[in-house]
């Protein structure tokens, strides 16, 4: 070890000796001296095109870049939609202003199309982000998510989700189609680098508002992976089989055949180790460690999983009209759970406590199935049809012990409970949307149909002993058979009319109507002296129907031009619900009148630089759970009873952000912010009341004054140095929350307020080392206008540090190490604990084959302790864990791509473009 890190100290120093740091920047402009935004200037080895750095001009024209070479002489290249691309040779000094660099106009100019010798590694459009993936070095055999790591403005967290330029991407395509549906993770995990040519970073948008040309979601990002065209024939295919101690196992496989337009994917899979079963990441595998992120965190219930999956993926386009998309994807779960739960209930004059052990085993099976046929007439007419399916059958067996206690920990009550259920279900929905567009100014007439279907049926056999000490001591039993159905049948209708009055500036006409109708019977029956179930409870059986109905016309004006987006629609929201209790005699009709407001305001001060605003209203209707009026005694420490005269909830919502990234000196820097504000009115809340034996009964009403804000401030920063790059991202979050609720028949409101810094730091030399430390804290403080001596404030504590090496050269290590520390929990819950997965692997027989062992929980710290404070309560919860664990694992993968067959992805020399 000592020889190694001379040489390696030898080889870092001798690097930096050699190479020199620089600065280039200078103003690009057209030929009439106008300055040109969003150009793209970068800098390559003259030797083999490798990209030293780049950087994006600004409003100005002026641009700013800094990096390290060794090269004495670099090419400069300038990219700019629309006009000649330049090169020119310059000479590296320390410091380097080359003034002003005119373009020429592209002869010929199509709109939007950019005509270059060179690839230019980020081309900012009006719309569309652009990365071409070659220009930005990766580790031989990357996959699309280490790629997306090396992105300016990028970020990929411990769970995979990814975020560009500080807005969430919602989805992943490649070549304009959903690969595998609307999982991101297994398009992310599962592309190899080499295949992909560009990456295109664009507003979300639903397929109706990609065929009319309609704005889409600003705030959320869509990626389309486009395939390099001699890799668009061929196949990649990689499967990992794996066996550890505590009988721990993993299988998966995934394999994906490409020909043009036809793409077809498949995936199995099989673990005990509480995960998805294609993550195939090189470091961790199926380790399942965001999860356990999560559970160190204290924000993730328990579990043991063994699941068990299997899928299909086709799509193809036929003569440039017909589409298709579908997938079948089967899963099988079977899940032990274990829990011990400490609450405390707090009442407006006192407390008591409730404790309880809970345990279940539920083995469920799930088909579904989604398919997308579109007809594209001609070019202004499309139609579309979208069927989906799910059915779902389940088994379970459930047991629980619990107890209450008074103030002063005497105790009142206990009860033991066990059930055994069969239930399934099935749903089947489809949508047909028609669209014709009238020319080429923005007009057309949508018309979307949609129909729901779903039927629950569920068989439960419940038996509950429960005892009450005192003065009116006694035993209560319940041996039941519960018989329950529910079924829903939704249909509706949207017609949509947009007209063009000047240009950019448009009128939106748009009428949109749903039914829904609700039933939902169950018939509970008690055994009889020979323990057959024959005997009806006429008190806790119901058959209970609900019919909301939506009316919501509307008129939009919206304004889309350059730097200004403003979109408003407002109408009326009209609804009618009608609850009627088919086995008694009580029915509820009423008409709720609202006004629907949405309105959203963006301003693009450049061309990533901007400022948004947003306003909508909303009505939720009740669940028919919250408005049957029958006691459901389940639980028999708390009895629920719907209400059927509940209103539908009414909501505000406000949020807004400010958000800026400045792409150059080899890296980029972003600050990105945003807030929230929400209000609700007649927002239905539980209405407890307890008993002097401390049974609680629950109803439903409807309160005002409920309410949430919040705030979020993001910054990143990085720099990339051939060879190097450092990072750091720091975040800042708030929170508050106004709850109104009542706690035994007494109104009350309890306000949170959460406060919560973190900063992660990334330094990596490539095919060296990557190292990623983290902190972050969470402070939190509850007050309540009951009760107040139970306020309660704590501060949470979670620290983070990653570190992947890649030398010796096909030899990965990789440690994640994440500390917690829960300031206020309970006595007899552990408060802290470190996890520490670890795993080694090394990669042969040219880097298709990869030997790993990993190590989850090496420490065996782990547990799953959780505090939540209600409006009313405050819990710890305990709950049965994925605990220390090692496993080796095999994986071997192959690909054929342009008929030629290959493992890792090597790095390509003088021609890599």
């Amino acid at each position: 070890m000592k020889h190694f890190l001379l040489l390696l100290f030898g080889v870092l120093l001798g690097q930096s000796l050699l190479a020199q740091n620089f600065e280039l920047s200078g103003k690009i402009l057209d030929n009439s001296g106008t300055p040109l935004e969003s150009a793209t200037v970068y800098v390559e080895k003259i030797s083999d095109s490798t990209l030293v750095t780049y950087g994006i001009t600004d409003r100005k024209g002026f641009f700013e870049m800094a990096g390290t070479t060794e090269q004495k002489e670099l090419n400069l290249f300038v990219s700019y939609a629309g006009f000649k691309p330049m090169r020119k040779k310059v000479t590296i000094t320390p410091k380097m202003d080359l003034g002003d660099l005119k373009l020429e106009v592209q002869d010929n100019l199509l709109d939007e199309v950019v005509v270059v010798a060179n690839r230019a590694p980020v081309t900012v459009k009006k719309d569309t982000l652009e990365f071409n993936a070659s220009s930005f070095d990766t580790r031989p055999d990357a996959n699309l998510e280490e790629l997306l790591k090396k992105l300016p403005g990028a970020e990929v967290d411990s769970d995979g989700a990814i975020t560009i330029n500080g807005k969430p991407v919602s989805r992943i395509l490649v070549n304009g189609k959903e690969f595998f549906g609307d999982d991101p993770k297994i398009a992310t995990k599962n592309l190899p680098k080499e295949i992909i040519e560009k990456l295109h970073v664009v507003d979300t948008k639903t397929k109706s508002e990609e065929f009319t040309g309609k704005s889409g979601d600003s705030e959320n990002k869509t990626i389309n992976i486009t395939i390099k065209k001699d890799k668009n024939k061929g196949y990649f295919a990689r499967a990992t089989l794996g066996g550890g101690t505590n009988e721990r196992y993993e299988m998966s496989a995934i394999g994906n055949v490409f020909k043009d337009n036809m793409r077809l994917t498949a995936l199995a899979g099989s673990n005990n180790i509480n995960s998805s079963g294609f993550d195939f990441d090189d470091v961790y595998g199926m380790m399942g460690r965001s999860g356990a992120r999560a559970v160190a965190a204290g924000n993730r219930s328990g579990g043991i999983t063994k699941s068990e999956t299997a899928g299909l993926n086709y799509s193809n386009d036929w003569n440039d009209k017909y589409e298709f998309n579908g997938d079948y994807f089967f899963d099988r779960s079977d899940t032990d759970t274990r829990s011990r739960t400490e609450r405390e209930n707090i009442l407006p004059d006192t407390t008591y406590y409730s404790n309880s052990e809970n345990r279940s085993n539920a083995l469920n099976d799930r088909h579904r199935a989604n398919a997308r046929f579109e007809v594209e007439f001609d070019t202004l007419t499309r139609l579309s049809f979208s069927p989906r399916f799910n059915t779902n059958k389940t088994k379970s067996i459930r047991s629980s012990l619990a107890n209450s206690l008074d103030g002063n920990r005497d105790l009142v009550n206990n009860t033991e409970t066990a059930n055994q259920g069969d239930g399934s279900s099935f749903s089947f929905n489809n949508d047909l949307d028609f669209i014709k567009r009238f020319g080429s100014r923005g007009a057309y007439f949508r018309l979307e149909l949609s129909q729901d279907y779903n039927d629950q049926v569920n068989d439960d056999f419940y038996f509950s002993r429960s005892e009450f000490f005192g003065d009116e001591a006694r035993t209560e039993v319940q041996d039941q058979y519960i018989d329950e159905d529910e079924k829903q049948y939704e249909y509706g209708f949207e017609v949509e009319q947009r007209l063009v009055l000047a240009t950019d500036f448009f009128m939106d006409l748009a009428y949109d109507f749903s039914s829904v109708k609700s039933l939902n019977s169950r018939y509970v029956y008690e055994a009889d002296n020979a323990g057959n179930y024959t005997v009806q409870n006429d008190t806790l059986s119901s058959d209970f129907e609900v019919n909301t109905i939506r009316n919501t016309p509307s008129l939009g004006l919206n304004y889309d031009h350059e730097a200004w987006r403003i979109n408003t629609n407002f109408g009326l929201l009209n609804t009618i619900l009608k609850n009627e209790n088919l086995l008694n005699p009580v029915n509820f009709d009423n008409t709720y009148n609202n006004l629907y407001l949405s309105a959203r305001v963006r301003y693009e001060l450049e061309r990533s630089k901007s400022v948004y605003l947003n306003y909508r209203t909303n009505a939720n209707t009740p669940s028919i759970r919250q408005l049957q009026p029958v006691a459901d005694r389940t639980n028999p420490l708390n009895i629920v009873i719907g209400n059927p005269e509940l209103r539908p909830a009414y909501s505000h919502n406000i949020d807004g952000g400010f958000r800026s990234f400045n792409f150059g000196a080899g890296g980029g820097s972003g600050i990105f912010s945003s807030f929230s504000l929400d209000f609700t009115e007649n927002q239905v809340v539980s209405v407890s009341t307890v008993g002097d034996d401390l049974r609680r009964t629950t109803t439903y009403a409807n309160v005002d004054g409920a309410m949430s804000a919040g705030v979020r401030l993001f910054y990143t920063k990085s720099t990339r140095k051939e060879e190097k790059e450092f990072r750091y991202r720091l975040s800042l979050s708030g929170n508050y929350n106004k709850n109104v609720g009542f706690t035994n028949g007494t109104l009350f409101n309890s306000k949170r307020f959460s406060f919560s810094p973190g900063i992660r730091l990334t330094y990596a030399i490539q095919e060296f080392f990557e190292l990623n430390p983290s902190y972050s804290l969470t402070y939190n403080d509850t007050q309540y206008s009951i009760n107040a001596n139970r306020n309660e404030d704590f501060i949470n504590h979670t620290v983070g540090f990653e570190a992947t090496t890649f030398w010796p050269k096909n030899v990965i290590f990789g440690n994640d190490i994440t500390y917690n520390y829960n300031g206020n929990v309970s006595p007899g819950f552990q408060n802290s604990s470190i996890l520490w997965n670890t795993s080694l692997g090394y990669q042969f027989l040219d880097e298709k084959a990869t030997l790993k062992l990993k190590v989850y929980d090496l420490l065996d710290q782990v547990v799953d302790t959780r505090r939540i404070i209600g409006d009313d309560y405050i819990q710890d919860t305990n709950s049965l864990i994925l605990t220390q664990y090692a496993m080796l694992s095999f994986t071997y993968k192959l690909s054929n791509f342009g008929g030629k067959s290959g493992g890792g992805n090597r790095r390509g020399g003088p021609g890599r473009r």
